[in-house]
């Protein structure tokens, strides 16, 4: 919580606001509704620090700075964004009416998780995406960001036909430029998956069943275009003929390793793989 004077207004209500909220409570020791709403705002925002500022004002040290705000009656607390004045609470409030303030300006946990997946597809980190967007999803299935986002992230993990399947439900005012360029994506994934090259190993893998050395180079092309499921079937079946067959059991361990957190092939395989160990 900042301290506001004369000193410091014009940095906290000019400056910091074009960054910020910043939540200006006015209060007198004389008025203890006034202390109370203070420190209510404070024990509110103290997770919320990156979105939006705490500042006091003891209107009677600082009396130029209440008149600054024309405030009439304590307790009070102002809402300045970009050093003009949005919103306010005037009068003792309970948590519930405390709450449904802040909620109307402070970021939903939504749009938090958002753009933490969004930063994370930018530094290629879909493992990462995927955990905050689909966490995102589940608190608000509906919002054409959020599905466009997670439709990205399940392109870039090999999750065409849940890609697919999401595309379907975008509403036609919602497909912009984002949803043109996921649509083209899928097109590319779903021919790098079925691509000649392996079309054709496939076909040698079918003329020649009992060659192991083949079917993990297959495994490992499955992996690469981002047919996990298929790459993991492929070496548990080889791993549950051959129980001694090590060489399958860390390629498939390889596979999930390159699976997102959270991935439900992750959880199925490891069990698999567990019961057939023990």
């Amino acid at each position: 919580m900042v301290e506001m004077t004369l000193d410091n207004f014009q940095q906290v209500i000019v400056e910091e606001s074009k960054n910020k909220l910043i939540l200006v409570a006015f209060w007198a020791e004389q008025v203890p509704e006034s202390i109370e709403l203070k420190d209510k705002l404070a024990a509110k925002l103290s997770a919320a620090g990156e979105h939006v500022l705490l500042a006091s004002v003891d209107c009677q040290a600082q009396q130029q700075v209440a008149m600054q705000f024309g405030i009439q009656g304590l307790p009070t607390a102002v809402l300045v964004k970009d050093g003009q004045p949005i919103d306010g609470l005037s009068g003792p409030q309970g948590d519930e009416a405390i709450d449904e303030f802040l909620a109307k300006h402070l970021p939903k946990e939504q749009d938090t998780l958002l753009a933490q997946a969004r930063q994370a597809l930018a530094d290629d980190n879909p493992s990462e995406a995927f955990a905050a967007i689909a966490k995102a999803h589940q608190l608000d299935s509906e919002r054409a960001d959020i599905k466009l986002t997670l439709i990205d992230v399940y392109i870039q993990t090999g999750k065409t036909a849940e890609a697919e399947q999401l595309l379907a439900t975008i509403k036609m005012v919602d497909q912009d430029s984002y949803y043109q360029s996921l649509k083209a994506k899928l097109e590319l994934a779903a021919q790098a998956a079925n691509s000649p090259e392996l079309q054709a190993l496939e076909q040698e893998v079918t003329q020649d069943p009992g060659n192991v050395e083949l079917q993990h180079k297959l495994a490992a092309q499955y992996s690469q275009v981002n047919r996990h499921e298929d790459a993991l079937a492929l070496l548990f079946s080889l791993a549950q003929k051959d129980r001694s067959d090590v060489a399958s059991k860390d390629l498939l361990l390889d596979v999930l390793k390159a699976l997102p957190d959270g991935d439900p092939l992750v959880n199925t395989y490891r069990r698999k793989l567990y019961t057939l160990m023990y």
